[in-house]
């Protein structure tokens, strides 16, 4: 871990103006925890938002009495999040509460089977053996494999730049030994024979943008993670913590600034000089960091002429990932029998993903991702109310779906579904709601395409195939974020912050 002692008394030693200036775009969980660590380490940070309030696609919207979280709201590895408060010489616990989850997931099957899905060891082979009695051997063993990849691909490669493709070559023995061309669902496959099994052990790169059927056996990884650690959520809603970590960069005497969108990342002679915001206002700054997307910034931040390797070409030759629908609603009842994070499944799982990701189809069914997070924090909602969200995924941009039209309708076969087997009488208890689809994602979060992560994660499009945190294109720029390494998730996007300590110079050598 970084020397906080060091690097707080490094930054006490220098006027703030006469620190070298790091700029920041966006305020997701990427830039805050970049401009956290950069802090740390004697830069003078502005972090540059778009939005009214950080958190990116982890903003918060009030509405009618009801806190909503509009983004991730599964919370594993806090060990990230407390690293960044220590960082800035304080504790998590003391201005953010992580509460654990149990069950982790309530899975509804098509067949109206329900398994809670958790981290005891115990408890799941006893749930296994009821569920499907010959898959208890073949459970364990898979969770044995996910260990042995969690342990390359979180603990040693998750933290790692890779810079070259000699960075690529030296992991390539351990991607082959523990079959990376594999996908994640025939890797489960291989362990496991009933269906629902199958589906509960697979579904996790969804959470992350990915396909089950085309992403690397590597986000297998994601399953002993979350044993690892545990599922939490942070008290008050995620938006805690981008609140909290937002409080941390201006407690170390930097500055977040909001309404600020850039237009342009300046360069001069191939280096970052700075940035253009569309007020037409220039901020210079001896680095760059952008937790925007990274094709967009790519796309649209930089000059085509200063782009090698990043062209549109590459760009639109790339895999994106789905988009989603996100239908928030707060109900005049409370649903106590519903869990706090409940995954509702439809009778297709294969030919769904592939209507989503390959026919880029609007299908007639779906499966959902309920949160109701009132099941563990009643304040996010007046008092004998539940807050909810649920998300759909749906084709990206690229399907030509004009979610304007077509918003509405789906929202009410969404509400159909889900009175029928989860929220009996949902129609008539909705007193608040409000809706995302695909078109916000690509208009109001600036991602390329509207895919709500980013770049698929798939073998092709990991680690070194991804864009780097250390651009290759224009010295002095950084990337942070769901579209660099290691990827999108929360452990993903505030690991890829981390990186940056490895490629980032001390703010001495601009001394």
């Amino acid at each position: 871990m970084f020397d906080t002692t060091t690097a707080r008394a490094a930054d006490s030693a220098h006027d703030p103006e006469q620190r070298p200036h790091a700029v920041v775009i966006g305020s997701g969980f990427g830039g805050l925890a970049a401009a956290v660590r950069l802090g740390a380490r004697g830069y003078r940070v502005t972090v540059l938002e778009k939005l009214d309030k950080p958190g990116g696609r982890a903003y918060v919207f009030e509405q009618d009495g009801f806190v909503f979280d509009a983004g991730p709201t599964i919370v594993t590895a806090p060990f990230l999040f407390e690293e960044l408060w220590e960082l800035a010489g304080r504790k998590l616990s003391d201005d953010v509460e992580l509460r654990p989850v149990d069950p982790f997931y309530r899975m509804r099957f098509a067949d109206g089977t329900t398994f809670d899905y958790n981290g005891d060891p115990e408890t799941m082979r006893q749930r296994i053996a009821k569920l499907s009695p010959d898959d208890v051997a073949g459970y364990e063993r898979f969770l044995e494999t996910s260990r042995e990849i969690f342990e390359v691909g979180f603990q040693q490669l998750g933290h790692v730049h890779f810079g070259s493709i000699m960075d690529m070559a030296r992991v390539a023995p351990d991607l082959m030994r523990l079959r990376g061309d594999r996908s994640v669902y025939q890797t489960v496959s291989r362990y496991v024979k009933d269906e629902r099994l199958r589906v509960m052990l697979s579904f996790h790169p969804l959470l992350i943008g990915g396909n089950p059927f085309h992403a690397s056996s590597v986000y297998c990884l994601i399953s002993y993670l979350e044993r690892h650690w545990g599922i939490h959520f942070a008290m008050g809603g995620t938006g805690r913590l981008a609140s909290g970590l937002a409080k941390l960069v201006e407690g170390q005497g930097n500055q977040i600034r909001y309404h600020a969108q850039v237009e342009e990342i300046e360069v001069a002679d191939g280096r970052a000089t700075g940035v253009r915001l569309t007020t037409g206002e220039r901020i210079p700054a001896e680095i760059v960091v952008s937790n925007a997307d990274s094709a967009y910034t790519y796309r649209r931040m930089l000059p085509p002429q200063v782009r090698k390797r990043w062209t549109d070409r590459k760009l639109d030759r790339a895999r994106y990932s789905m988009s989603l629908f996100v239908w928030y609603f707060g109900t005049k009842r409370q649903y106590s029998e519903t869990a706090h994070h409940t995954i509702l499944l439809g009778p297709r799982y294969k030919e769904l993903i592939e209507d989503i990701f390959e026919r880029k189809i609007l299908a007639d069914d779906f499966s959902l991702y309920l949160h109701r997070p009132t099941a563990t924090d009643p304040s996010l909602a007046p008092d004998g109310c539940d807050s909810f969200y649920v998300l759909s995924p749906v084709p990206h941009m690229d399907a030509g779906i004009d979610w304007s039209q077509q918003a509405q309708a789906y929202r009410a076969r969404i509400a159909d579904f889900l009175e029928r087997t989860e929220l009996p009488g949902l129609r008539e208890n909705i007193v608040s709601e409000h809706m995302i689809t695909p078109q916000d994602f690509q208009d109001r979060l600036l991602s390329e395409r509207g895919a709500a992560f980013g770049l698929e994660p798939r073998l092709t499009q990991s680690a070194w195939f991804r864009p780097h945190n250390k651009s290759e294109d224009v010295e002095g720029l950084y990337l942070v974020g769901a579209g660099t390494h290691p990827g999108a998730g929360l452990p993903g996007v505030l690991s890829s912050a981390r990186v940056l300590d490895q490629v980032v110079p001390d703010a001495s050598e601009f001394a």
